[in-house]
């Protein structure tokens, strides 16, 4: 299994009582007990934190009718993720857990197309969830000054040395993105229905904390070899940004405040150790190399070809990361977010 995501399972594995407490809160609404309950998962990708999270919404819903002595409602789970989506993938691997509850009235569907727009039914979704989705940006921000020269020359992402126009660029994409993803989900859920986010961020307001950044800092130095190298033009680099923004929880929770469709429940910061002390720093190097190639490859190879993919992720990355994690020790940092949906 790569580095990222064992992290991502990680998190999502501990994330399991905050789903059962959300559940929990959820089922105390009017609304319920309900003969039907529509559960959404947004950018659920193909891999396994769509069954935990699904497993984990029954199972609370289980515990609850037993205790209030109710018939458990018939559950319609919606899987959506952008149309080149690995589906057939998704579901295959969803067998197992279709065989675990088929005593139950369960269903699901797949729902293609980007969060960044409506996808669902007005008042509709009693439920919804996203894991490691909502940092990527719809559209890279303009980071061309007005005479067209590249603002963040040098670099891919936000970095302590990028000027403070590129970080105020990037925080403007991710507010205005964020808050049309909550506008959609509020006309999509109905009154007092949940939405629980999990995403990449970072632990302090400014970006003195180089946790949250790294992986794009050091694929951003790999790629700075190879240009000195010869192998990729300097002004491919130069204009080479990736649409990601590890917001910090002061961000999520003004931009929530400001939208209006609904009130933050809860909040924590979860801090992962990325290496642990018996580990040999450039083997996890190698690792996380590896997985940083799964969710930025195709970015990269649009822009710079796919000739350079290896050396690139093969060879010069793993060393960097390395070289990093024989030095410091690094944490990935989540913020996982409860969202309670307003009653206009």
């Amino acid at each position: 299994m790569n580095s990222f995501l064992a992290l991502q399972q990680q998190v999502a594995s501990l994330s399991k009582p905050t789903i059962a407490n959300t559940v929990g809160s959820l089922l105390e609404e009017d609304f319920f007990p309900c003969k039907l309950l529509n559960v959404a998962d947004l950018g659920c990708a193909s891999g396994p934190n769509t069954v935990t999270f699904m497993s984990t919404v029954i199972e609370s819903v289980q515990k609850k009718c037993a205790h209030s002595n109710c018939s458990p409602p018939e559950f319609q789970f919606y899987l959506n993720d952008l149309p080149g989506n690995d589906f057939n993938t998704l579901f295959k691997s969803l067998s197992n857990f279709s065989q675990s509850y088929e005593s139950l009235s369960c269903f699901v569907m797949g729902a293609p197309g980007s969060f960044h727009g409506r996808l669902f039914p007005k008042n509709f979704v009693h439920l919804a969830h996203s894991s490691y989705g909502i940092h990527w940006l719809s559209q890279v921000p303009n980071l061309t000054s007005e005479e067209g020269f590249p603002l963040n020359k040098g670099r891919i992402y936000i970095s302590e040395y990028s000027p403070g126009v590129v970080k105020e660029a990037y925080l403007a994409q991710f507010r205005a993105d964020f808050s049309a993803f909550l506008k959609f989900r509020g006309e999509e859920m109905v009154d007092n229905g949940r939405l629980m986010l999990i995403l990449n961020g970072r632990k302090d307001k400014d970006f003195a904390n180089r946790d949250g950044y790294l992986v794009l800092e050091k694929l951003g130095e790999a790629i700075a070899d190879l240009v000195s190298e010869g192998f990729v033009e300097e002004e491919k680099l130069d204009t080479l940004n990736v649409p990601y923004y590890t917001a910090s929880s002061e961000e999520v929770q003004d931009i929530t405040n400001e939208e209006g469709s609904f009130k933050i429940e809860h909040l924590e910061i979860m801090e992962i150790d990325r290496t642990s002390p018996d580990e040999d720093p450039h083997s996890k190097g190698r690792q996380l190399a590896i997985s940083i190639r799964s969710f930025t490859g195709s970015v990269i190879s649009h822009h710079l070809g796919e000739e350079i993919m290896d050396k690139l992720y093969g060879e010069k990355l793993p060393i960097i990361i390395g070289d990093d994690f024989a030095k410091h020790r690094r944490k990935g940092v989540s913020i996982i977010v409860v969202l309670k949906k307003l009653v206009p």
